[in-house]
């Protein structure tokens, strides 16, 4: 039979060992508490921070209902003035009202309201968009033809077919234009032209 040897601890190492112990359950503890307090901050400045940006995003939401609260109303009477133009245009292509005087005061009646209906978009910050003879910007304006004109650059707004209007520097509808094209005719000259030159 073979003897085992065994070693019996001493007091004094048993107690080390558990003091050893406690102390990286002590250290264990005090690091996640630590860690449990940066975690925690963490969650607050993130949920400041969200609490913060709402704020603005809701201050942006009530200053734009504010400013273009109407937007919607303004567009829909735009149709009115069209109306308004299009019935004085009827009537005065209306061959059995030309030259009377009830087509005159209807005339003039039709252009005192249009005016004041202008008037009032004005005060409300509806501006219309200037458009015969300015160059196209697709920003503003909505190209529905071209039309053969010499006489004036390519991409130049000659016909304005719908008027166009900004409230507060925003576009409520754009102009719907024809713009300014050369003519293929004009064209092969200026091709001819440029081949005899060149000979």
């Amino acid at each position: 039979m073979t003897k085992e040897k065994t070693t019996k601890s001493s007091p004094e190492e048993v107690q080390n060992s558990s003091d050893i112990k406690d102390k990286k359950e002590t250290d264990n503890k005090h690091i996640s508490q630590e860690d449990k307090i940066k975690d925690l901050e963490e969650k607050l400045k993130r949920s400041l921070a969200e609490m913060e940006n709402q704020r603005r995003r809701f201050e942006k939401e009530k200053d734009d209902a504010f400013e273009y609260g109407g937007f919607s109303f303004a567009r829909e009477s735009l149709n009115l003035l069209d109306n308004l133009e299009r019935s004085k245009i009827s009537l005065e292509n209306d061959e059995k009202l030309k030259d009377s005087d009830g087509l005159k005061k209807i005339s003039e009646h039709l252009n005192i309201i249009y005016n004041d209906m202008i008037s009032i978009f004005k005060k409300n910050n509806i501006e219309p968009i200037k458009s015969l003879n300015e160059k196209l910007d697709p920003n503003l304006h909505q190209a529905m033809m071209e039309v053969e004109e010499n006489d004036k650059e390519p991409g130049t707004i000659v016909q304005e077919i719908q008027k166009g209007f900004l409230m507060k520097g925003r576009l409520l509808r754009p102009s719907l234009v024809g713009v300014s094209k050369k003519s293929s005719n004009s064209e092969n000259i200026k091709q001819k032209d440029k081949e005899i030159k060149e000979n």
